[in-house]
């Protein structure tokens, strides 16, 4: 017996066919149920509940609560902060801190982070899934601008992109996400500045 080659492939029977709208409104619920109750009381039955979908259609997607919201963080942190490439240290840094202003302000930095950040403080795993979808692409991207300055004879040789990170973004990220206050006019320029003449150090 042949198969005719003109015949469309069915899909196995059985096979999960996973509707992106259902998945959306998971994704939204547990935005929801952080800001509720936080990670530690957070429940498949209650994300489940909130996104109007049985337990079922969570777990086809992701097998725990850690792995559903690590995967909203790597989602978040894949969007990435672009290395600029203005031709100035200066422009590099101010162009760095308006990209992570915005980024600071979505609601996977906001809600979702620093309540994980706690978790982190007792489960090596969160810690290390925080550190591998955040902080590798941050320093990443402090790497070229490091090297891009240092190239120009804007910073010595062996400047270092960490210390980079820490001066640029620490500052945004205590006063967006731990302090939750609103930049004052010109602030980012200021800190652009503060930034740039402690690199050159």
């Amino acid at each position: 017996m042949t198969t005719d080659p003109g015949t469309p492939r069915r899909a196995p029977a059985g096979a999960a066919v996973l509707r992106e709208d259902v998945t959306d409104a998971i994704r939204s619920a547990v935005f929801e149920e952080l800001a509720a109750v936080g990670f530690a009381r957070m429940s498949i039955e209650g994300i489940a509940r909130r996104a109007g979908v049985g337990k079922t259609a969570v777990y086809r997607r992701w097998k725990s609560k850690l792995s559903l919201v690590l995967d909203l963080v790597s989602a978040f942190a894949a969007q990435g902060l672009p290395a600029p490439a203005t031709g100035s240290l200066y422009g590099d840094v101010r162009a760095l801190l308006e990209v992570a202003s915005h980024a600071l302000r979505h609601p996977v930095a906001s809600q979702v982070i620093p309540d994980l950040l706690v978790e982190a403080a007792r489960h090596p795993e969160i810690s290390d899934a925080i550190k591998a979808a955040l902080l590798d692409g941050q320093q990443g991207v402090a790497a070229v601008v490091v090297r891009d300055a240092v190239a120009r004879g804007e910073l010595a040789e062996g400047a270092d992109p960490d210390r980079a990170l820490d001066l640029i973004v620490g500052p945004l990220y205590w006063r967006l996400v731990v302090v939750r206050t609103a930049l004052p006019k010109g602030y980012l320029d200021e800190l652009a500045r503060s930034a740039v003449a402690a690199l050159r150090a």
